[in-house]
């Protein structure tokens, strides 16, 4: 036989080789965005952004009304990414353990882990896969629970926390849960905020636990803030008074 023909069973097993190589190579890669979806998740960060200004500056329950040492400046943003909104079904866990987050101000509070979120971002580095817990109130944390409760909770800390993010943590809202299983939820990384006790010693807020740390930057979302002058020579140690309930 002639060198330039290869077996029949020798060219399938280079096949059947090829396509396993494949599958164990393959790469991650986020979901494709049209010009219009790309639009729209900008349109609705640049609202989100404006109401929370809005509220900070006017709002009788904002802290910076709240907390009368205070003076407002302004929230601190990343640049808008399209790419950082991520989609994913809510992964209820079989075993819903009650779990003890403890706050800023010192009071343990018993949440539920109740399931997670695990959808895909560009990184830095490359595609990486995001996986962010999901908490509920309970009974015992009289000071978030109610018996119709059935907003979702979701804080984390990432490789930007402390250094160009909040040192304790960044929340983001993802609504109420849908009875659905298959429910599609939109987690918008983009609208990563801070909560009340990053202005104001006055708040107390959930610690993010150590498993709700995500191990690559993410920079998006709400930066540090960044007080001005006289606002930190009127800090004096107080003991925060209030319960942040933002999240």
């Amino acid at each position: 036989m002639s060198s330039r023909y290869l077996h029949p069973v020798l060219c399938i097993n280079l096949f059947l080789s090829a396509l396993i190589v494949s599958s164990c190579t393959k790469k991650l890669s986020t979901p494709l965005l049209t010009e219009e979806e790309r639009l729209e998740i900008i349109r609705e960060n640049i609202a989100f952004r404006a109401e929370r200004e809005e509220f900070f500056r006017k709002r009788s329950d904002s802290p910076f009304h709240f907390d009368t040492t205070l003076t407002y400046s302004w929230v601190n943003w990343y640049p808008i990414d399209p790419h950082y909104r991520g989609f994913s079904i809510l992964h209820r866990y079989a075993d819903r353990e009650t779990v003890v987050v403890m706050s800023t101000g010192g009071e343990m509070r018993k949440q539920v882990r109740y399931g997670y979120f695990e959808f895909t971002l560009p990184g830095e580095g490359g595609p990486v896969t995001v996986k962010l817990n999901v908490y509920k109130p309970t009974p015992d944390d009289s000071l978030e629970y109610t018996p119709t409760d059935d907003l979702l909770s979701v804080w984390f800390t990432d490789e930007t926390t402390g250094i160009e993010t909040y040192e304790v943590g960044r929340y983001v809202d993802v609504g109420r849960e849908n009875p659905d299983p298959a429910h599609v939820y939109a987690i918008d990384l983009n609208m990563a905020y801070n909560p009340f006790c990053a202005y104001s010693e006055l708040y107390s807020c959930a610690i993010p636990r150590k498993e709700d740390h995500i191990p690559v930057p993410l920079r998006v979302g709400e930066k540090k803030y960044l007080p001005r002058q006289n606002d930190e020579k009127q800090k004096t140690a107080r003991r925060p008074i209030h319960d942040s309930t933002e999240s």
